[in-house]
């Protein structure tokens, strides 16, 4: 068996609990804390499909937190589960939703990661593309973006598998400079522009031209 299909077996597997969560609710053996399970597990299958795909889901910067929420929420069910006395309905809930929760963090927080292809878009992986193809043309692409006040400079070389953007921003008689690494270049792309608001086609316009012979 191939790790990708063990992997959708496994979200097949996940996919099932909140079905039988709600089944159990509708046939009288849920608890208060039920909805609370129900609500954060359809979250999680929803990231845990996004993880196994490849592609995006939601917004990227809630599925750490979500993996944190249900590292806190594990833990404190099984305290609570090894110090106060609880009925069988309640202990089965938490037991359940603790063990298939650690896994599940751990997976939601790798697919919480921005430096992954999958959160980028359609421009900046046509822009990655064509820095990337820069890249293995000369060492090192710059770019410049210029507006009244300031200055921002980026240069970008290739290390070893990862990409390394150094920023430079110029205000006046002010001046900052930071590096940042990428393992993938779409994120490299979103970075600059962020933090630099310097664009795809600064890159390509920075390409040197070369005169015939």
């Amino acid at each position: 068996m191939s790790l990708q299909r063990a992997y959708v077996l496994l979200a097949g597997l996940y996919s099932l609990l909140p079905v039988m969560g709600i089944v159990a609710v509708f046939s009288g053996g849920g608890t208060p804390l039920a909805m609370a399970h129900l609500f954060f597990g359809v979250l999680g299958v929803v990231g845990l499909w996004g993880y196994i795909l490849k592609r995006g889901m939601m917004n990227q910067r809630m599925w750490r937190p979500l993996a944190g929420v249900f590292v806190i929420g594990s833990v404190l069910q099984l305290v609570v589960m090894l110090t106060m006395p609880v009925s069988g309905v309640v202990l089965t809930w938490m037991l359940t939703s603790s063990i298939f929760a650690m896994l599940l963090a751990v997976l939601l927080y790798h697919y919480g990661n921005r430096d992954q292809p999958l959160w980028a878009t359609e421009q900046e992986r046509a822009a990655a593309q064509q820095l990337a193809t820069l890249l293995e043309q000369q060492s090192t692409v710059t770019a410049v973006h210029r507006e009244s006040g300031h200055e921002n400079s980026v240069n970008v070389v290739k290390v070893g598998s990862e990409y390394q953007a150094t920023v430079t921003r110029r205000y006046e008689s002010q001046q900052e400079t930071f590096e940042r690494r990428f393992r993938h270049p779409e994120t490299l792309v979103f970075f600059v522009e962020k933090f630099a608001s310097v664009s795809p086609q600064d890159f390509i316009a920075s390409r040197p031209v070369t005169s015939a012979a």
